[in-house]
């Protein structure tokens, strides 16, 4: 096994800070020079006018995946070592619904709010301060709201390939398929509503 690579290599702290953060540059640099920095393109998303970002989402995500299936087949990662978040189905849900609305009323979600704001963006800068706010409020509410947030869970380390009882290899291949289905639909809605008067 030789990843992750944090398990092997005996980094101090702060050399882990600084790769995240030169990570983290690179990430953001990519981000601006696909245009995710600004709300106006983010917000075509949601009228099927610019499907750029959801197609750069998959795109990632399966990408990622079939490399772990790869590594993993060939012995090369502990999935062991890597860290699943606790599934906890409702509260997931209600996270899931406020992120929503919070993206389609702000015109980003928080990696894209950050390299808006580094690019010296306004609505960039109020979407992160109010980002910011809700935290705050959350961490508030957070002791009275608690045994919601720890409601209905069903594992605390569960994969896809877990919960549905089969293999690495045909979760990826269902995967892809989708990811497929739903490039051909985006395309589809590009085709149908792209060609509208551009959002003010």
């Amino acid at each position: 096994m030789i990843f992750p690579l944090s398990h092997h290599l005996e980094l101090s702290s702060e050399s882990n800070y600084l790769i995240a953060f030169l990570i983290g540059i690179g990430f953001g640099f990519f981000l601006e020079q696909g245009g995710f920095g600004n709300a106006n393109k983010l917000a075509k998303t949601f009228y099927f006018r610019d499907m750029t970002v959801v197609k750069v989402m998959f795109t990632a995500i399966v990408t990622a995946m079939i490399g772990l299936i790869i590594f993993r087949a060939f012995g090369l990662i502990n999935m062991d070592q890597i860290w699943i978040n606790p599934s906890y189905i409702v509260p997931g849900i209600f996270g899931g619904l406020v992120m929503g609305v919070g993206f389609i009323v702000g015109g980003y979600c928080p990696g894209t709010a950050l390299v808006g704001m580094a690019t010296l963006k306004v609505d960039a800068w109020i979407n992160v301060l109010g980002g910011a706010l809700g935290m705050y409020i959350a961490a508030e509410v957070i002791p009275y709201t608690y045994t919601f947030w720890k409601s209905t869970l069903i594992g605390e380390r569960i994969t896809l390939p877990e919960y549905f009882n089969i293999s690495y290899g045909l979760t990826g291949f269902f995967v892809i398929l989708f990811a497929l289905a739903f490039f051909g639909f985006s395309e589809v809605m590009e085709r149908k509503f792209g060609n509208r008067e551009e959002l003010r």
